[in-house]
């Protein structure tokens, strides 16, 4: 080929911008119909985290029916518990604040003693709180209330997707043999995301625990009322990164200010704010990290990015998100998988052809043969689909069907 023809292919840099741009137009998207993709991810979320519960019974012999049922009636039950252990503390904090109302009176009384020092009266006080107009106050109920609808519907539209998709969980075994057969590379790569997917929640679980425990234990040394209460609220706002912890420290806090005064308040923002930054902030973005394959940075601009995509919900999901682009952009072709040296806790996959990189693959491959061999034991008479006889490469190595070179 003569060196001195024209070159007429794009810049790398023009390539590179355009894919920028096209990934920009996706997160814009995203963005708009945020109301849809956020209940279907955490729908997601949830039965993956929650299919080993249909493994496990299917390794055991149970029909595939039964296990696909009590798979649905596992998520349904966490779901349902999670939501009536928030409505739990929310009325436990109303039945509690009335027979605090001769310490809400005097402390009333401080604060306006304590106002009078830089010369405000108590009349100047009552001068701002009548500037609150019944519109302003009908303004803020209208805002709550479209709040909590939105809530309701949210709930609603999750619950529909999560019986879909146990529905539709019953054909998995065929699909993912399907996919196996066509594009060995995206099976790999999806069954390493359900894994990275289900170590993180397990991690988030277990260091939630341990914060919740703690902060029980400070509870009930300070003599806080319905430190078990909080313990369980604040195990489940670790679900919710850097908000969750803001959301609650409140409820015991307000109810130390009460019970007890405002050292009592202050020992319980201070030892939360400890325990929340040396464990949540500090060890468990690692633990994060070297659980799901990325860096603690890229966990943490994971929580940022979602956030202003999905809104609050991407706050939760932030992290399977990212692993999920991942899987698809990075993961599939190896040769993009040198973004994994930017992105990986472990860099050894960020090269196509490196042991680490195929061990990983190869890991994979066989835990989704294992589920795939539990589906063909439940009826060994049906003969074997011949696609499920197509291997699985791993990785960059040649495959007979897709690979030319083969």
């Amino acid at each position: 080929m003569d060196s001195t023809a024209p070159h007429t292919g794009w810049p790398k840099i023009l390539t590179v911008l355009l894919i920028w741009c096209a990934f920009a137009g996706v997160l814009v998207a995203l963005h708009a119909s945020a109301d849809l993709v956020g209940p279907l991810f955490a729908a997601l979320n949830l039965v993956i985290a929650a299919w080993p519960v249909r493994t496990a019974l299917l390794r055991r012999g149970a029909p595939r029916l039964v296990a696909t049922v009590t798979l649905g009636l596992v998520v349904f039950v966490v779901l349902g518990l999670a939501i009536f252990v928030l409505y739990w503390g929310v009325s436990s904090l109303v039945r509690e604040l009335p027979d605090y109302q001769d310490q809400f009176t005097r402390m009333y009384a401080e604060i306006v003693a304590f106002a009078a020092t830089f010369g405000i009266s108590q009349d100047q006080m009552m001068d701002q709180l009548k500037q609150i107009s019944p519109s302003s106050i009908a303004g803020w109920v209208t805002s709550a209330v479209s709040g909590l609808s939105g809530i309701v519907v949210a709930v609603g539209v999750l619950a529909v997707m999560i019986f879909l998709l146990v529905l539709d969980s019953s054909g998995y075994e065929q699909r993912t043999r399907a996919l196996a057969a066509h594009r060995p590379n995206v099976a790999v790569a999806l069954a390493e995301f359900t894994a990275g997917v289900r170590r993180y929640w397990v991690v988030t679980s277990v260091f939630g625990l341990i914060v919740a425990v703690l902060d029980v234990v400070v509870l009930l040394v300070l003599g806080v009322p319905l430190a078990l209460v909080w313990g369980i609220i604040s195990f489940l706002t670790n679900y919710i990164p850097n908000v969750g912890f803001v959301i609650g420290i409140i409820p015991p806090a307000l109810m130390a200010l009460l019970a007890n005064g405002p050292t009592a308040a202050l020992a319980v923002v201070v030892a939360y704010s400890v325990i929340n930054f040396v464990i949540q902030s500090v060890i468990q973005p690692k633990f994060n990290g070297d659980a799901v394959g990325v860096t603690a940075l890229v966990s943490f601009l994971s929580l940022l990015l979602w956030s202003a995509v999905l809104g609050p919900i991407g706050a939760l999901l932030g992290l399977p998100a990212t692993l999920f682009f991942k899987a698809l952009l990075v993961d599939t072709d190896p040769s993009t998988r040198w973004f994994n040296a930017f992105i990986a806790s472990d860099p050894v996959t960020s090269h196509p052809l490196d042991r680490g990189s195929i061990r990983h693959a190869e890991e994979a491959v066989v835990a989704a043969a294992a589920e795939l061999d539990l589906a063909e034991h439940e009826d060994a008479a049906a003969p074997r689909p011949a696609a499920a006889a197509v291997p699985v490469k791993a990785p960059g190595r040649p495959h007979p069907r897709t690979d030319p070179a083969g």
